[in-house]
């Protein structure tokens, strides 16, 4: 069963939410595209979603199956938890003992703050090549090439984005 995982790709929260989910899921279940690219405003109006709400998580359970669905907040988040398994879904099945309006005020809460909380996405982050095909429209960058999942921009761009900061140089011995 595969899921779509689509995500805020000018928030480094999100983008940090989604290298960790790609370390994590070992069955490859998870694909990856961003809320402001074209296979999410293709997708979305299927599930009568807004593709221009760029507040939430959203995934694609079952993706193309039988029982595809859209998953929104903490909903979301519970199936990525249970689909990475060991520990991460054992706190899946712990946060299902919270009420849903309660878990989900939290998750509008890290919403609202995301940008603060996460900093800018920082354009030099490369997919790496074993990696690229679970991205999928805007956010599938060629190899070597920047993961840039923002039509604003190219793969690689910095445009509207911040820069990294420069490592100072070493110092000299006297």
């Amino acid at each position: 069963m595969i899921h779509l995982l689509l995500y805020d790709g000018d928030c480094g929260l999100c983008s940090g939410a989604v290298r960790f989910v790609l370390a994590r899921d070992r069955a490859a279940r998870f694909r990856f595209a961003p809320l402001q690219g074209s296979l999410a405003a293709g997708l979305l109006p299927r599930f009568d979603a807004d593709p221009g709400r760029l507040d939430t998580l959203l995934v694609v359970a079952d993706l193309g199956g039988p029982g595809e669905r859209l998953l929104r907040r903490s909903a979301a988040v519970l199936l990525v938890l249970a689909s990475l398994g060991g520990g991460w879904r054992q706190l899946g099945a712990l946060l299902r003992l919270v009420p849903r309006p309660v878990l989900d005020l939290g998750y509008r809460l890290v919403a609202r703050l995301r940008h603060r909380l996460g900093g800018a996405v920082v354009p030099c982050e490369l997919v790496e090549p074993g990696l690229r095909s679970r991205f999928l429209g805007e956010a599938a960058a060629p190899e070597g090439r920047a993961l840039s999942a923002s039509p604003r921009g190219t793969a690689g761009s910095s445009e509207g984005r911040a820069r990294p900061r420069r490592r100072a140089p070493p110092r000299r011995a006297p």
